[in-house]
């Protein structure tokens, strides 16, 4: 080897190098050991490092002896520190026989769900410990965000509500009409926002507005490593920031419910009104019939359990995002899905459930 080796100039192209020794182009080399003379080397960076990489690696590849003694140390330090890093995997994804896809995915479902399940198990932990230690919990964070999940979120909760009622009341109209029972719209649209239809689209609002937003929150602290100094300084990340993210959601749901049921017997009313002629006292009265506290009750639970599934998403998501600003955008699109996604799965369940119970 000599000259000046940089990437700036040209350099020797081993494949084609490495080709004649292996008997390319009508020219066989019978090749033992491959060693280097860096005596006459003058300027050099990290071109020369990697070429003698590809070497070894030839060498390795076809059980020649390769021989650093020849090399310098820098370059050695260099190539241990090469030989250290691992190359990212470069397989094309949509190369991959269904087998192999299928098996990654289920490998993949099965990491999340032991992630998920950890991190049930680490908030239920520091829930119960700051139960025993209110003074250890931060109120004022927890204020914080009820009203940022709560009183910020009262116009769009409110506005999908009434909208929900209105088209359930316009639905049902079009069919109780042909029997002459206009006045079960009432019934109808107190039922459906009470018990389902109240809980669940608060959930779906809140986990579009403030579950993606806990999860921009804590994966940008986490780009930025306050995450990491806060564990440096004894403070665990769920202690401080998502127990009291997922107490103002789980507080704050349930009002948001009640607020979601009467805009959206509200909307019900103004549909039973102008299209179906039917005075206010007597929905008002119907409604009263067909709605008891079993069925408040049970959409009151429902908000519970969906505020705490958004808060848990969100914050979830956020800690599993990565440290760069693709990651908050990433982590808070997979929070939104997250929430959604088990807020009907739960919804489910429920069903089955109080459907068991007679409720």
């Amino acid at each position: 080897m000599s000259g000046d080796w940089q990437i700036t100039g040209v350099l020797p192209s081993w494949p084609l190098l490495a080709k004649q020794m292996s008997g390319g182009d009508g020219a066989t080399i019978a090749v033992t050991t491959l060693a280097f003379d860096m005596s006459r080397v003058g300027v050099w960076d990290t071109s020369l490092v990697l070429f003698v990489n590809a070497v070894r690696q030839w060498c390795g590849e076809q059980g020649v002896r390769f021989s650093d003694s020849g090399l310098s140390s820098k370059v050695l330090a260099l190539l241990g520190d090469v030989s250290k890093t691992k190359v990212p995997d470069t397989t094309d994804d949509h190369c991959r026989d269904l087998p192999t896809t299928v098996g990654m995915a289920t490998l993949h479902l099965i990491d999340l769900s032991g992630q998920l399940c950890r991190f049930v198990i680490e908030c239920a932990r520091s829930a119960l410990w700051l139960a025993a230690r209110p003074g250890k919990l931060r109120w004022r964070d927890c204020v914080f965000e009820m009203q940022q999940c709560g009183v910020m979120g009262l116009p769009i909760v409110g506005l999908i509500s009434f909208l929900t009622g209105v088209i359930l009341a316009y639905v049902a109209s079009t069919i109780l009409r042909q029997y002459g029972a206009d006045i079960f719209v009432a019934d109808f649209v107190s039922l459906v926002m009470v018990r389902e239809m109240g809980a669940m689209m608060t959930g779906v609002v809140l986990a579009g507005r403030t579950g993606a937003a806990f999860a921009a929150q804590i994966a940008n602290m986490k780009a930025g490593e306050e995450i990491d100094a806060l564990m440096t300084l004894g403070v665990r990340p769920v202690d401080f920031l998502v127990i009291p993210r997922i107490l103002a959601l789980g507080v704050m749901m349930p009002l948001l419910a009640l607020y979601s049921n009467a805009l959206g017997i509200l909307g019900g009313l103004v549909i039973a009104m102008v299209v179906l002629d039917i005075p206010a006292a007597a929905y008002w009265v119907e409604m009263l019939t067909a709605i008891d506290l079993s069925d408040i009750g049970t959409g009151l639970i429902k908000a519970v359990t969906f505020g705490m599934i958004v808060g848990m998403a969100g914050c979830l998501r956020g800690l599993q995002a990565q440290r760069n600003a693709a990651g908050v955008g990433r982590a808070a699109t997979s929070a939104v899905v997250t929430a959604i996604l088990f807020i009907i799965m739960s919804d489910a369940v429920f069903a089955v459930l109080f459907n068991f119970l007679g409720w």
